[in-house]
């Protein structure tokens, strides 16, 4: 370990501008983490891999040794979460770049899907990368560098029903992201919303999907909506890691970054969609202020 920290304190000067980069990885078991962390580390860089499950990422540390750091995280413990980040840090000597990609979809309608469903939802897709961020950012204020990513969806922009509340995840995952990105770039730290679109990733499988009790008069409306679901093009998810790698490379990174082709298109009709709405109603709209003298 000592070697490890000497090594990375050598090029720390350098920052996220430097060609091998040290990560922090959330939800790195499978999907995009998963992906994402293997690519990294076949590229040369260093990355702290983390799951629920240490057996489920062992085969890393088999494959990449001293350039692996493998730990057991659940984001919903915060306690869990600042000794990861610490553990991660010490290790390698600093952290460029600290990705937070756990979380899951409930699927239930609005009606169907309970309090507590909805809280546990949150406790990982928004509560779980807010205790993440806290941690890093001493350290990474103390750097003077890091880039945070979030992985989001283009469901922060557009929804869709029966997984309405995992959307609203995202809506305010985006919202906090967008703050957090005004509030710590005097610190000279990025931030990057990650908005894939569809892929074939495991995300769709029951370990990433949690499911609210069913009503019968939601019945039909739900298997039309799975049905539609079904016939959904998607992309291969080993397509990603060229277009992240250049996007984090870079000197400017963007806040927000699609990942796929269909993102865009949707995303302008809804857009556009909404302004001709705004602008519909405008004169109304314009009649209900009245300033105050």
């Amino acid at each position: 370990m000592l070697q490890q920290n000497e090594n990375s304190n050598a090029v720390a000067e350098t920052g996220s501008a430097k060609a091998d980069k040290v990560w922090f990885i959330t939800g790195a078991s499978r999907g995009f983490g998963r992906v994402w962390a293997d690519a990294a580390l076949q590229r040369g860089d260093k990355v702290a891999a983390t799951a629920r499950s240490l057996a489920s990422i062992a085969d890393l540390k088999e494959k990449y040794g001293a350039n692996v750091l493998t730990l057991e995280l659940d984001v919903t413990n915060s306690e869990q979460v600042k000794s990861a980040v610490a553990e991660a840090h010490a290790y390698f000597g600093r952290l460029d770049i600290v990705l937070n990609n756990a979380g899951y979809s409930l699927v239930g309608t609005i009606e169907e899907a309970s309090a507590d469903d909805v809280r546990a939802m949150y406790e990982t897709n928004i509560f779980g990368p807010l205790a993440v961020i806290q941690a890093a950012l001493p350290l990474l204020r103390e750097q003077g560098f890091g880039h945070i990513l979030g992985t989001s969806s283009n469901l922060g922009h557009v929804v869709l029903p029966v997984i309405g509340y995992y959307c609203s995840s995202k809506w305010a995952f985006e919202a906090i992201h967008e703050s957090l990105a005004s509030e710590i770039k005097a610190f000279g730290i990025k931030v990057t919303i990650i908005e894939p679109g569809a892929y074939a990733t495991e995300f769709g499988s029951q370990q990433s999907l949690k499911f609210a009790q069913g009503m019968d008069i939601y019945g039909d409306f739900k298997s039309q909506f799975f049905s539609n679901l079904s016939h959904l093009e998607r992309g291969d998810p080993d397509a990603t890691p060229a277009a992240l790698f250049k996007m984090v490379d870079s000197e400017n990174p963007p806040l927000r970054f699609f990942l796929g082709s269909h993102n865009l298109p949707w995303v302008r009709k809804d857009y556009n969609e909404r302004l001709a709405t705004w602008e519909e109603w405008e004169e109304v709209s314009n009649s209900a202020q009245i300033l105050i003298k």
